[in-house]
């Protein structure tokens, strides 16, 4: 079982902090939550709100391991839970021509020709980790499947060996774009938490935070700039992550204040695609000199 880390939902807001994530009652209640009642947690929201980072601030707050399983279309049995070395099983079967099969097969279906993959690995440790299942809504339906009997059961059938269970319940924590519906089956297993983009007055917490050498007032301009450019219907809103990288831009730049030059010049920071390049220096109507058309 699980030791559980966490006295409260102030620790929880408390030790976050510590680490540079900046939470909330609601968000520290559910991760709370995830630890005293041993469910994963599935964090859904837009690219960008900060829900990888939790999986590393949680980790990093309880000075413990991540093991990460980053999800893509084709992940399957053999990437996600365990698959078998191949290549030394067919040097062991070369090595033994004179030895019968079922000793050979007996031999290579062993331990030492097996291959952890994230899942497996974390269900194995023995010391507490976090399991990071990112943008799970990547996975087809099979290779969603494959991950219930450990959501459920926190065990991993394996033919060859038997039925490996947790020795220390993993914090599991599965992030979604929402690309796809996730199953039912796989979200009654999990507590829920909605990220979305910061307030303009946390948003500026974070920069601060994080990017330390900076006034109040370039982090307001800055905070105030990028959540105008979010209500924008653009192909890639700024993620917290470019408002950071932002940031720091501005103090290499030995900027104090932004104008049309500083922010034509460095609008490439947060925007990506030159359709919404364009649509922003419409919105924050830079003149054509300072825009470079």
């Amino acid at each position: 079982m699980r030791r559980h880390r966490f006295s409260g939902v102030e620790e929880v807001r408390r030790r976050l902090e510590q680490v540079g994530y900046l939470s909330d009652d609601a968000l520290a209640t559910v991760v709370l939550l995830a630890d005293r009642l041993d469910k994963p947690l599935l964090v859904e929201g837009p690219a960008g709100v900060g829900k990888t980072e939790l999986a590393k601030a949680i980790a990093a707050a309880l000075g413990i391991s991540l093991i990460r399983l980053q999800c893509y279309e084709g992940v399957d049995e053999a990437k996600t839970l365990y698959e078998w070395n191949y290549k030394k099983q067919l040097l062991r079967i070369q090595a033994g021509p004179g030895e019968s099969w079922s000793d050979v097969e007996e031999d290579i279906f062993s331990e030492p020709f097996l291959l952890e993959r994230p899942v497996l690995r974390a269900i194995r440790s023995e010391e507490p980790v976090i399991l990071l299942i990112d943008e799970v809504d990547k996975l087809d339906v099979e290779a969603e499947a494959l991950l219930l009997e450990v959501l459920s059961d926190w065990q991993i059938t394996v033919p060859e060996l038997g039925t490996v269970s947790a020795r220390e319940i993993p914090f599991v924590v599965l992030t979604s774009n929402n690309d796809r519906e996730l199953s039912e089956a796989l979200k009654r297993r999990c507590l829920y938490l909605h990220l979305d983009y910061p307030d303009l007055e946390r948003e500026r917490a974070i920069v601060l935070a994080r990017v330390p050498e900076i006034t109040e007032t370039l982090a307001t301009q800055v905070v105030s700039v990028v959540r105008s450019i979010r209500d924008l219907e653009l192909k890639k809103a700024p993620s917290i992550a470019e408002t950071l990288d932002w940031a720091r831009t501005l103090l290499h730049l030995n900027v104090s204040t932004l104008d049309d030059d500083t922010l034509a010049r460095t609008l490439p920071v947060l925007l990506k695609f030159r359709s919404d390049l364009e649509k922003a220096g419409r919105h924050l109507k830079i003149a054509p000199e300072h825009s470079g058309n």
